[in-house]
C-alpha cells in the first residue's frame, strides 16, 4: 500500500497484524521495495529464530529493552537506539523484561516472503 505525502501513519490507521504470542504489527510502509512496521511485544515473548535471504533490517526501539540473538551471540538494544542486521544473519528478538517492547522494524527489501524459519 503506497501513501501519499500527505497521509500520517500511525497504529490507528495502519494494516495490523498478531504474530507470535500475543505480539501485534502495524504496517506504516508495505510498498515492494521497503517496509516500516511498528510492533509491540508483551514481557517475556520471543520470536522463532530465522533468517532473510535478502532483506536486511534496522530495528528502532522506541520503548522497552530489546534482547536480539544474532548468530548465537547476544545484544541488549535500549530505547532511543537501533540496531542492523544483514541478510542471511540468522536471529530473532526477545524481551526479557517485565515491561511492553514497543519498535520500529525497517526492512529493505520487505522481509514477508522472505523469512526462514530455524
Amino acid at each position: 500500500m503506497a501513501f501519499s505525502k500527505f497521509t500520517s501513519k500511525d497504529a490507528s490507521n495502519s494494516e495490523h497484524y498478531n504474530w507470535g504470542n500475543a505480539s501485534h504489527g502495524w504496517h506504516l510502509v508495505n510498498s515492494g521495495t521497503l517496509s516500516i512496521i511498528q510492533e509491540k511485544m508483551p514481557s517475556g515473548t520471543s520470536e522463532n529464530r530465522h533468517y532473510h535471504h535478502n532483506a536486511q533490517q534496522f530495528f528502532f526501539i522506541l520503548q522497552g529493552i530489546a534482547t536480539f540473538e544474532i548468530d548465537n551471540e547476544i545484544y541488549e538494544v535500549h530505547a532511543g537506539q537501533g540496531f542492523h542486521i544483514l541478510t542471511k544473519k540468522k536471529h530473532r528478538i526477545l524481551n526479557k523484561t517485565n515491561n511492553t517492547l514497543e519498535f520500529l522494524v525497517i526492512s529493505e527489501p520487505k522481509s514477508h516472503g522472505d523469512r526462514i524459519d530455524l
